[in-house]
């Protein structure tokens, strides 16, 4: 990963996706000095999502969809878009859980946890194991809002509804992801199958 993380960009989709984390993290800067704690915060949370796809070596294209994606979920909630544009939040749900299970499923891979790409995986895996981490992920950012909503600000809106719907909007974008890893590789040919101990995960 460090390998990965420190490898120069070369193309232009690599610089574009190296200066959308710069944005990333300038924003969370800004976020924190000048807006208030909980949307630092929510800045600072989408850092990790925006630096994974270079630490695993992924392809640039699919590193500058991650970025854009988060971006655009992250500063969606800031400036309060998902109530200023209907169903904005469930088209949000749908494409950031679609990237983040994407990514998360190449982590699995990587720790040989759950394999999901390569000569010995069925085809038709990651049109089962996508979804079922997408409803993972959908799970635990439901319980994320419920406990802000809870704990932290009431300007947080939770209810049934929104919480199913953006569930199965989730399922959806991870039921999309598998189709596209059936399809196309999204690990650069150098970085593919390269196992990951867990201290890498952690910086150790």
């Amino acid at each position: 990963m460090k390998e990965d993380f420190l490898r120069p960009p070369r193309t232009t989709a690599e610089w574009a996706a190296d200066a959308l984390r710069l944005i990333g993290v300038l924003g969370m800067i800004m976020a924190a000095l000048r807006l208030q704690a909980t949307d630092a915060g929510i800045a600072a949370l989408a850092l990790p999502a925006l630096m994974l796809p270079r630490m695993l070596g992924m392809r640039a294209w699919f590193d500058v969809l991650a970025c854009v994606v988060v971006l655009a979920a992250t500063w969606s909630n800031i400036f309060e878009l998902y109530t200023a544009i209907r169903h904005w939040d469930l088209l949000m749900h749908f494409a950031g859980t679609a990237v983040l299970a994407v990514i998360a499923a190449v982590v699995l891979d990587r720790c040989r946890i759950a394999a999901v790409t390569g000569r010995d995986v069925p085809r038709r895996a990651p049109l089962v194991l996508l979804p079922l981490i997408a409803l993972a992920l959908s799970a635990v950012w439901e319980m994320i809002e419920w406990f802000g909503a809870e704990y932290i600000s009431d300007a947080i809106h939770v209810g049934y509804r929104d919480t199913i719907g953006d569930m199965i909007l989730g399922g959806i974008g991870g039921v999309v992801a598998g189709v596209l890893l059936t399809r196309a590789s999204v690990e650069r040919r150098d970085a593919a199958h390269r196992d990951l101990a867990a201290s890498d995960l952690v910086g150790g």
